[in-house]
């Protein structure tokens, strides 16, 4: 099987030579790394250069956008601009952040995965960071979701859930989709991808608001977005962000702001998410 990947990267000179040699070291060699050297005022892409004289598969996009972090949409962006580059010879192809270091087997146990079941749509490992020397478990989600910076699909799910929304929400909303047309996610213990940088470290109070936002246009419902966003924001240690998300909630219904599904797809998705809870209750 042959597997792509979309690196979007915006200042990411500190991290970004760990990520490529991690990916030039895999036990199965990718076939494509795009790199979208998104506004970066750093050396990031100079970095990505000195990689690609060493390794053809590697290419390089420079695209021009604020430089602000939104969640969500700035990355996604970058990634469509990386998309817009590649053929259609895939069989897998893969979102990845520039701040990763990933064990030498990570797409060989990957792609193992995805052949062992035709109706695999979605794999991944899982997320550790360094807290006082020791790399442990960056536990933000539930064990069955696979982290937004290392997202792997096959090409026919990753095309019928109409590729990755530009929004807060995009790496839960993709999942619910792929569940929704009937394929499978897989997480893999076994895998441990190093993040270098904690998820939100660069977040500001417009972005938190967003998250509430996400839960909003993916269709959650009130309820659902209450009890989503406690359980967040207890998580990441700060209790007080419920009040952002459920303020960024209330702000988006009171706006109108369009859902990034369908109504048939949001009924889906919160009788789905009703029934987790439940299992989780009841278990």
């Amino acid at each position: 099987m042959k597997y792509y990947l979309i690196i979007p990267a915006h200042n990411e000179a500190d991290f970004i030579a760990l990520t490529l040699e991690s990916l030039v070291s895999q036990s199965v060699a990718p076939s494509k790394v795009v790199v979208v050297n998104d506004n970066s005022t750093d050396e990031t892409a100079a970095i990505v250069e000195s990689f690609i004289k060493e390794h053809s598969y590697i290419s390089l996009v420079n695209k021009t956008s604020e430089a602000i972090h939104m969640p969500g949409s700035k990355v996604i962006q970058a990634f469509h601009k990386g998309f817009e580059t590649i053929d259609s010879e895939y069989d897998i192809v893969v979102k990845l952040d520039a701040d990763l270091i990933l064990p030498v087997n990570y797409f060989e146990t990957i792609l193992a995965h995805f052949k062992s079941d035709s109706k695999i749509g979605m794999v991944g490992g899982f997320a550790y960071i360094e807290k006082n020397g020791e790399w442990i478990l960056e536990n933000l989600t539930d064990k069955d979701h696979i982290r937004g910076a290392f997202k792997a699909y096959r090409k026919e799910c990753f095309l019928e859930i109409g590729n990755l929304k530009p929004a807060m929400g995009w790496d839960t909303l993709d999942e619910l989709l792929c569940k929704f047309y009937g394929w499978k996610v897989v997480t893999d213990a076994t895998l441990k991808v190093k993040h270098l940088k904690p998820t939100g470290a660069n977040y500001n109070k417009t972005a938190r608001f967003k998250q509430g936002e996400a839960f909003y246009t993916i269709g959650y419902g009130f309820f659902i977005t209450a009890i989503a966003s406690l359980k967040l924001a207890f998580l990441k240690g700060k209790p007080f962000l419920f009040f952002d998300y459920i303020q960024g909630f209330w702000k988006a219904k009171l706006n109108h702001k369009p859902l990034l599904v369908t109504d048939e797809q949001a009924k889906f998705i919160r009788n789905y998410r009703w029934k987790k809870m439940k299992e989780k209750i009841f278990k």
